[in-house]
C-alpha cells in the first residue's frame, strides 16, 4: 500500500504539537505508535503527519500519593515492564497482556488505543473499570481532565476535540485489588468479541468492592455498575458470584457480525464476567 504524498513532522513539546495540529487543521493527523493510523494513511489522506515519538516526557510512567500516572505515549510494552502498574492498577496490566502481539505491543501506544476508541478495545474497558481521568492539552498550554466514563462519546468519536491532544492517563491507585481480564476470541490477536475487565477488593472471604468493564458490549466501553453493586458483600464462591452477574447484559447494545450476533454476545458476557470475577478474587 502506497499512501497519499503527506508533510511529516516530529515536535518535541506538548505545545508545539498543539500549535502544529491547529495549523494543519482537519488535513492533520497524529501520529502515536501508529498501529491504527498507518494501515488507513489512505484513507485518511492526511496532508501533514504529526508525529509525537520525539516529546519524551509523554513516554513517562510516575507516580503520587494517590495515583499512577501514564503518559500517553507510553506503549503497551512499557505498560507491561512496569512495576507501578503492577501493583497498584493490576487489571490494565493483564488488558494490555491481551493486546495484539509482540510486535504491536512494543509499537503501540495506551494513549493512541484510547483516543482511537474501538469499542472492542482492551485498553478502553481497563480503562473504565479502573476510574481513569484522562488529561487533554489545548492551544495556549490549556488542560482540562475528564473521567474514562465522559471520555467516550461513540464508536472511534471521544471527546478529544481538533486541536487537543490527550497527554496523561491518570489511575487511581488500587492496590491490593485482584484483577483478571477475559477475552473471548476465535483466533489469537484477534479484537474482542467480548471481554470483561474486573477488579475486585476482598475482604475476609466476601467481596467488598468492584468495577468492572466491558469491551465490545456496545458502541462504547461500558461500565456494569448493577453488578458491581449486586457483588459488594458476597462471598467470593460460583453460586454468589454466578447469580450476581446474571444481569451483567441488560442495557447493553452488542453488535451482531460474523463472529457472533447480539444474543451470543449477551451470554458471553455472563459466562466471561463470572471467570473474570472468580479469578479476580482468587477463587
Amino acid at each position: 500500500m502506497i499512501p497519499v504524498q503527506f508533510e511529516y513532522v516530529a515536535p518535541e513539546s506538548v505545545d508545539d504539537a498543539v500549535a502544529m495540529l491547529a495549523a494543519a487543521g482537519d488535513t492533520g493527523k497524529v501520529l502515536a505508535g501508529g498501529q491504527s493510523l498507518i494501515p488507513a494513511l489512505r484513507l485518511n489522506s492526511p496532508a501533514k503527519v504529526i508525529d509525537l515519538g520525539r516529546i519524551e516526557a509523554l513516554g513517562a510512567i510516575t507516580a503520587d500519593a494517590e495515583r499512577i500516572v501514564i503518559g500517553a505515549m507510553a506503549t503497551h510494552d512499557a505498560v507491561l515492564r512496569s512495576d507501578l502498574v503492577v501493583q497498584h492498577a493490576r487489571l490494565l496490566h493483564d488488558a494490555v497482556a491481551a493486546v495484539a502481539d509482540p510486535q504491536v505491543r512494543n509499537r503501540g501506544t495506551v494513549g493512541g488505543a484510547l483516543v482511537h476508541a474501538d469499542p472492542a478495545s482492551d485498553v478502553g474497558a481497563a480503562a473504565l473499570a479502573l476510574g481513569a481521568e484522562l488529561v487533554i492539552a489545548g492551544a495556549g498550554g490549556a488542560t482540562r481532565s475528564v473521567t474514562a466514563e465522559d471520555f467516550f462519546v461513540d464508536a472511534f468519536e471521544t471527546v478529544v476535540r481538533d486541536g487537543e491532544l490527550l497527554t496523561q492517563i491518570r489511575l487511581p491507585r488500587r492496590t491490593g485489588w485482584g484483577a483478571h481480564y477475559e477475552k473471548f476470541v476465535r483466533a489469537a490477536h484477534q479484537w474482542a468479541i467480548v471481554a470483561v475487565a474486573a477488579t475486585v477488593r476482598v475482604s475476609g472471604g466476601t467481596i467488598a468492592e468492584a468495577r468492572i468493564g466491558l469491551a465490545n458490549m456496545g458502541s462504547t466501553p461500558l461500565r456494569a455498575t448493577t453488578v458491581e453493586q449486586a457483588l459488594v458483600g458476597r462471598t467470593a464462591t460460583e453460586d454468589a458470584v454466578r447469580a450476581a452477574v446474571v444481569s451483567v447484559a441488560d442495557g447493553t447494545a452488542p453488535p451482531s457480525d460474523l463472529n457472533g450476533d447480539a444474543d451470543c454476545r449477551r451470554y458471553l458476557a455472563k459466562v466471561l464476567t463470572r471467570r473474570a470475577v472468580l479469578a479476580a478474587a482468587g477463587a
